[in-house]
């Protein structure tokens, strides 16, 4: 593993658009936090630090606000050591005692087992974020924590929004806050409204000791990467188009899309409560005269299709 890049002071002339900077994360991750209730009184928020640049700006500027905040909240750093070869132990201890810091350093050797089980080749991705994620999870549960903090900025939001839509036909994303599956973990993204290049650009300012991640940077084809590439070349080619792509994320015109469960198409222009038409006869392509009709057979009840997408019982024919 390549060594942590050492601290430095900010560049000589440049502590005024620091400062601009600094306020402008300020703001914007105190925008995030209010918009959807992120933190609130009493709260015990495990701030997730990896030694990336993502983690330290949010570790910094979640310090800042704790010191106005209108409410009084707790903040632990944690690290998962997760034993990758070279790793230098030393870095991250180091960097929060010299700022007082509460923290602690949690060990599981998830190296070893992505390395055994992922084939040579394939991404490691999705194997190590469910390892880790357990791993905090586990010692966000056994030690009272009341939200945990995950360091993904607005970049990643979006390109994880167009990962689903090109390669997973779905449209969803990284919500700013969710609940784990469990319903045990509250889980926040201070950084959401955060763009990349101004978190970039704030921790070389301020001269965070970066750990870079040698176990899946090296793999290049990861399909993220190709759409990080994409909007990176949106951004030169129309520069604000990530934010407003951005801002669209926070404003779903549900009826104005195609999802079924979400919106109530059947009842939309309807005139009566009178069951729909018989869809197998119009797939048929036959009028309902022309249907064979089996005079022993029971009668089949109607079709209530506004009962059905109510239900979420749908019928083959419309959704198979």
């Amino acid at each position: 593993m390549s060594a942590p890049s050492p601290r430095s002071a900010p560049v000589a002339g440049s502590a005024h658009e620091l400062n601009k900077l600094n306020k402008r994360l300020r703001r914007q991750v105190g925008q995030a936090i209010a918009d959807f209730g992120m933190i609130e009184e009493g709260d015990k928020v495990m701030v997730c630090l990896s030694g990336g640049k993502d983690s330290y700006t949010m570790l910094d500027i979640l310090r800042q606000l704790q010191v106005k905040a209108p409410v009084r909240f707790e903040l632990v750093a944690v690290n998962l050591d997760q034993k990758q070869p070279n790793f230098p132990e030393h870095v991250l201890p180091e960097y929060l005692e010299g700022i007082a810091q509460p923290f602690h350093i949690l060990e599981q050797d998830t190296y070893s087992v992505v390395k055994r089980v992922v084939p040579e080749g394939k991404t490691m991705c999705s194997l190590c974020s469910r390892m880790r994620r357990g791993a905090l999870y586990a010692y966000a549960a056994e030690n009272g924590f009341t939200k945990i903090a995950l360091g993904h900025h607005r970049d990643d939001l979006l390109a994880t929004f167009f990962l689903n839509l090109f390669f997973h036909a779905k449209i969803s994303g990284m919500p700013p806050k969710l609940q784990s599956d469990d319903g045990k973990h509250t889980v926040i993204r201070p950084l959401a409204y955060v763009k990349e290049s101004d978190i970039a650009a704030f921790a070389e300012a301020k001269g965070f000791p970066i750990i870079p991640c040698t176990l899946c940077g090296s793999q290049e084809n990861l399909q993220r990467k190709v759409v990080k590439r994409m909007l990176e070349q949106w951004e030169k080619e129309s520069p604000g188009r990530l934010e407003t792509i951005s801002r669209a994320l926070g404003d779903v015109r549900p009826s104005q899309l195609s999802d079924r469960a979400l919106f109530d198409f059947m009842a939309l222009g309807r005139h009566s409560e009178a069951p729909l038409p018989d869809l197998h006869a119009w797939m048929a392509g036959a009028p309902a005269s022309e249907v064979d009709v089996d005079d022993d057979a029971p009668a089949a009840k109607p079709v209530d299709a506004l009962a059905a997408i109510r239900a979420k019982n749908f019928d083959p024919i419309w959704n198979p």
